[in-house]
Parts: structure tokens; sequence; C-alpha cells
């Protein structure tokens, strides 16, 4: 197993599933809801996110195959749509969801596309293929990644009153820093790739 696909796919999904920010928009669309109610909410959008970032991390390289399109061109628009949404993460400018009654919110948006958005997929999806065999060091990482996320998510009343509005500004704001070094790091690998072979 590649340890350094593993920390990449944890760190990766972890940042993009930000779910220390995204704990006032849990709390919203569990509103009214007792804490037993709220935790299955938690865990089934967890097991959906799971699901999908898993059948997109393998079958991501069979749709590119049958679009013709090269990996070093998804590396660069990966790449720029992870810094685009760390540029709203750093600015405080992502959008919160419109909730609608008799939707199921475990689904949507809590586990699509909160936590297993476009970033997070096309990020998976070329850690998949970045060494020979990183398959185990990916799903690891994307399992462990998404634990984390529910032990959080779990804890939100807790943590929102823990942290507090300005705690929570601040993790954010490092959280979409440590994402846009991520980004520039992946657009320049398909740059190199694509014009420097």
């Amino acid at each position: 197993m590649d340890t350094s696909i593993l920390i990449q796919t944890f760190i990766a999904v972890f940042v993009l599933a930000d779910a220390v920010g995204n704990i006032p928009i849990i709390l919203v669309l569990t509103k009214g809801m007792t804490p037993e109610e709220r935790n299955k909410v938690i865990d089934k959008a967890i097991i959906v996110a799971i699901a999908v970032l898993l059948l997109f991390a393998f079958a991501g390289q069979l749709i590119l195959n049958y679009l013709e399109i090269s990996m070093a061109s998804l590396r660069i628009a990966g790449g720029l749509l992870l810094l685009l949404i760390s540029l709203q993460m750093l600015r405080g400018q992502l959008d919160t969801p419109i909730i609608e009654e008799g939707r199921d919110v475990a689904i949507t948006p809590l586990a699509l596309p909160l936590l297993a958005g476009p970033g997070t997929l096309t990020t998976v999806m070329l850690l998949m293929s970045k060494s020979q065999n990183p398959h185990l060091g990916v799903v690891l990482g994307i399992v462990g990644a998404m634990f984390v996320s529910w032990l959080i998510l779990r804890l939100a009343n807790y943590i929102q009153n823990w942290i507090g509005a300005e705690g929570e500004v601040i993790i954010t704001q490092l959280l979409g820093f440590i994402l846009a070094a991520l980004a520039v790091e992946i657009g320049s690998n398909g740059i190199r790739e694509l014009f420097f072979k």
C-alpha cells in the first residue's frame, strides 16, 4: 500500500468535506430533530458520501477514456476547481443550500454536494491515477476521512458551542489555505505533463 497516497487522500477528502465548516448547515438542516434523529441523518449521509466517492474513484477512469479526456487536462481542471472552492472558503462566500420540504436532507444537500462535492470527486479520481497500485490507499483514505468527519458531525452541538463563531471562521480559513496549496500542486503537475513532456 502506498502510504503517501493514503495520507494525500485523507487530507484532501477531509478538507473538502469541511465537517467543521458545515456544522452550522447541519444544525439548520436538522433543526427540530431529536439527537437520535439527527444522528441517523448524519449516519446515512456519511454512508452515501462514501459510496459515491468510491464509485467515482473506480469508475472515473472509464468515463475519461470514453470521453477521450487526458489525465493532464483533468488535473488542470481539477486544480482550477479546487482553487475556486478554496477561494470561496477564504472569502466566506460558500452558499448555504436551500432546504425544500419533503426532501431527504441526508442525501441532498448533506451527502451531495456538501460532503462529496465535485471537487472531492475529481480529487479521488486524480489520486487513484497517481501510482500503479493506489487502490487500497485511496479507499482507506476516503473511509478514514469520512469517519473523522462523521465523528465531528456527531458532536456538532458541542463543537459549535466550544469553538464559537470566530473559531469556526478561523478553521474554515485555515482549511481553505491548505486546499489552495493542494489545488496549485495538482494544477501545476497537469500543466507540466501537458506542455512539458
